[in-house]
C-alpha cells in the first residue's frame, strides 16, 4: 500500500483522513508507505505550471511505487503537484489506483461547489469555463489555470483511476451528477479511533453552542451567529479564515466569543462543555469531521440539509437550506431542554460508534483493495 497526498497550504479534513488511514493500516498490520508533496512550499508559479502540465515529478512517484512494491496506490488530494500524470505513472509502475475524493475539485476550481451563498454545479464534465467567467478563484490568472488544467486532464484521470472513493453515498451522487461514472464510485465512511468516543453524552450540562470551522462564507457562520444571538445562547467560534473580520463585526456586543485557530485537543475540550455544535453550511460538504467528532462526544448537531450532513446525522436533525428561522428554532429548542439535548447526544454517540468505528472502516477498505 502506498498512500499519496498533496498537502494543502492550510491543513484541513483531507490531512485528517490521510493520517487516520495510515493509523488504521498500521494497526491492521498492512505494509504501507507514504508519498507526500506540499503545496505550501511550491510557490505560485510552480503550482500553476504543475496544474497545466497535469502534475510534476512523476519519476519520484514511480520510484516510490516500485520501492514500496505497492499493489495499491491510494491517493487523497492530487492537485497540483502530483496530478493526473502521477496517477498514470503509478498505474504504469504496476499498481491499482484509488482516488479518494473529499470534494468536487475534479470539476470545480475552488472544490467547494458553492457560489454566492448557494450550491453551484455550473462546472460539469470538462466544461470548466464558468469557473473562469465567474473568476471563482478571485484571481483571473488562477481561474484560467484551473479551468484549463481541470478540463484538459480530466480524461487522463478517468483512464488512470481504477476506483473512486467518497466518504458517503451522498457525495457519490453529487460527483455522478457532475460527470463521474457512478459505477466506479465506492462510498467508504470516515472512521474515528476508539479514543475519540466519549463514554457518555454530557450535552445536557452544556453551557454554550460551538462552531468549529474555517471562517469562510460558504460555511454560513453568520446564520449561526444570528440564531444564537436571537435565542440568547452563548456562542464560541473556533477557527480562522477570510471571513473573520466580517463575522467579528456581526458578533460584536452579542456575547459571541472568537477563539481563533484551536488545535485538535482544544476542540475536544470545547466539545466537552458544549450544548450543541452549529453547522449552517451553504454548500454540499461531503462528510465533515467536525460533525462526526461532535457525534463521537455525544454533542447534538444543528445543521442544514446539505451534502452528506443528513446521511451523517440521521433523520430530523437538519433544517432546510436557507431557512434561518427553522435553524434558529431548532437551536432554541435544544437550548431550552437539557433532557432533549442529552437524549439526542446519546443517540448520536451510538450512531457514531455503529457507523464510524475503526474495525468497520478497515474491513471495508481491505475489501475494496481485494476487489481490485
Amino acid at each position: 500500500m502506498l498512500v499519496v497526498h498533496n498537502r494543502y497550504r492550510v491543513v484541513g479534513g483531507e490531512e485528517r483522513s490521510a493520517e487516520l488511514q495510515l493509523r488504521a493500516l498500521e494497526r491492521a498490520g498492512v505494509e504501507h508507505a507514504l508519498f507526500e508533496r506540499e503545496s505550501a512550499g511550491a510557490g505560485r508559479a510552480r503550482a500553476a505550471a504543475a496544474m497545466l502540465r497535469g502534475g510534476s515529478d512523476t519519476a519520484a512517484l514511480t520510484a516510490a511505487v516500485r520501492d514500496a512494491g505497492a499493489d495499491i496506490v491510494h491517493v487523497h488530494n492530487m492537485l497540483p503537484l502530483i496530478g493526473p500524470r502521477g496517477l498514470a505513472a503509478a498505474g504504469r509502475a504496476g499498481a491499482k489506483v484509488v482516488l479518494h475524493l473529499h470534494n468536487v475539485r475534479l470539476f470545480c476550481a475552488t472544490g467547494f461547489g458553492e457560489r454566492g451563498g448557494a450550491p453551484c454545479e455550473r462546472c460539469r464534465g470538462r466544461n470548466t469555463l464558468p469557473g473562469l467567467l465567474l473568476n471563482c478563484r478571485r484571481s483571473l490568472p488562477e481561474a484560467a489555470v484551473y479551468a484549463a488544467g481541470l478540463s484538459a486532464h480530466q480524461p487522463r484521470v478517468l483512464d488512470a483511476v481504477d476506483r473512486f472513493v467518497t466518504p458517503g453515498a451522498a457525495a457519490a451522487e453529487l460527483l455522478a451528477r457532475r460527470g463521474l461514472p457512478r459505477e466506479r464510485i465506492q462510498p467508504l465512511a470516515h472512521y474515528l479511533p476508539a479514543d475519540s468516543f466519549a463514554e457518555r453524552s454530557r450535552a445536557g450540562d452544556g453551557e454554550y453552542a460551538l462552531v468549529a470551522s474555517r471562517l469562510s462564507p460558504e460555511k454560513g457562520i453568520d446564520t449561526a451567529i444570528e440564531a444564537a444571538t436571537d435565542a440568547g445562547v452563548p456562542l464560541r467560534v473556533a477557527g480562522d479564515g477570510p471571513d473573520r473580520e466580517r463575522l467579528d463585526a456581526l458578533g460584536r456586543g452579542s456575547g459571541v466569543e472568537f477563539l481563533g485557530r484551536v488545535p485538535a485537543e482544544g476542540v475536544r475540550e470545547l466539545l466537552a462543555g458544549a450544548a450543541m455544535v452549529l453547522m449552517p453550511s451553504r454548500y454540499h460538504e461531503f462528510s465533515p469531521y467536525s460533525a462526526l467528532e461532535a457525534m463521537a462526544q455525544g454533542v447534538p448537531v444543528v445543521a442544514t440539509a446539505m451534502g452528506g450532513l443528513p446521511e451523517l446525522l440521521g433523520p430530523g436533525r437538519c433544517t432546510a437550506p436557507g431557512d434561518g428561522a427553522a435553524f434558529a428554532a431548532r437551536l432554541a429548542a435544544l437550548w431550552g431542554d437539557a433532557r432533549l439535548r442529552q437524549a439526542e447526544g446519546e443517540e448520536l454517540l451510538a450512531r457514531a460508534r455503529e457507523r464510524h468505528g475503526e474495525d468497520r472502516y478497515v474491513r471495508e477498505l481491505l475489501d475494496l483493495y481485494a476487489a481490485l
